[in-house]
């Protein structure tokens, strides 16, 4: 059962980077396309950190705790950093938008 609910927010994290990427090369706006960057990359971060969770589950073995805790490790720097730098562009969102109404 755990599994499948860690397999069902993988699949999550995957789509939720391909929207924010799209939402990045579809803007024209650069503060936009910097939020919608870390959205990806932090959606990424979840990813890989929630694939070494789910190895915890599925395999036992030495190797397979070092390798799912370099996956989680790594994967909760990427997703931590990427949603600091979300925050710090989502306040020039609003000024952007105003600065280019045509």
């Amino acid at each position: 059962m755990l599994n499948l609910i860690f397999t069902a927010l993988i699949i999550f994290s995957a789509v939720a980077y391909l929207y924010f990427k799209t939402k990045q090369f579809r803007t024209t706006l650069q503060a936009e396309r910097q939020y919608h960057r870390s959205s990806a990359s932090a959606a990424l971060g979840a990813f890989i950190m929630l694939f070494g969770v789910n190895q915890l589950f599925l395999f036992s073995g030495m190797i397979t705790y070092l390798v799912a805790a370099a996956f989680i490790l790594l994967g909760l720097y990427v997703l931590v950093y990427n949603v600091k730098a979300r925050t710090h562009y989502a306040g020039f969102l609003e000024e952007e938008r105003r600065l280019n109404e045509k």
